[in-house]
């Protein structure tokens, strides 16, 4: 399990915009599995929406991208956080199941599909209790 810390080394991503607090899983370069913590505090539910808070899409698909750059970073050690910087590329096949709400704990599952130099593609699916919320197929580079 890798800790907030350790996610924090791996990508510069920062209170409010930080969507992963935990690594389940991890296999190098391959597979990484997430957790992230859906509170009502989170910055974004003031106005989305009023009296009916739902996560933004677009956010657990960020939260997918971030996750991979914990994988990708983390997979080359130390040396890679300070060397490595992972620009998410595109979205293909993005699709929501339902909605994400305060005290949800999103479970983000994702694997490589194909590598080509230093462009990545792959697989993300996210889980709220065992069930499909999102999925999409994302490229990032490096």
């Amino acid at each position: 399990m890798v800790s907030i810390k350790e996610i924090m080394q791996c990508i510069p991503h920062r209170y409010p915009f930080l969507l992963v607090d935990r690594v389940l899983e991890m296999e190098p370069m391959k597979r990484i599995v997430t957790i992230k913590n859906v509170t009502i505090n989170e910055p974004f539910f003031i106005g989305h929406f009023p009296g009916e808070p739902i996560m933004p899409g677009v956010l657990i698909v960020e939260a997918m991208a971030q996750s991979w750059g914990v994988l990708i970073i983390g997979s080359g050690g130390a040396d890679a956080a300070q060397n490595l910087n992972v620009r998410f590329l595109g979205i293909d096949n993005c699709r929501f199941r339902r909605p994400v709400v305060p005290g949800d704990q999103i479970r983000f599952e994702l694997e490589a599909l194909s590598q080509k130099r230093n462009i990545w593609k792959f697989s993300g699916k996210a889980y709220v209790d065992g069930a499909l919320v999102a999925e999409a197929e994302l490229m990032a580079t490096m």
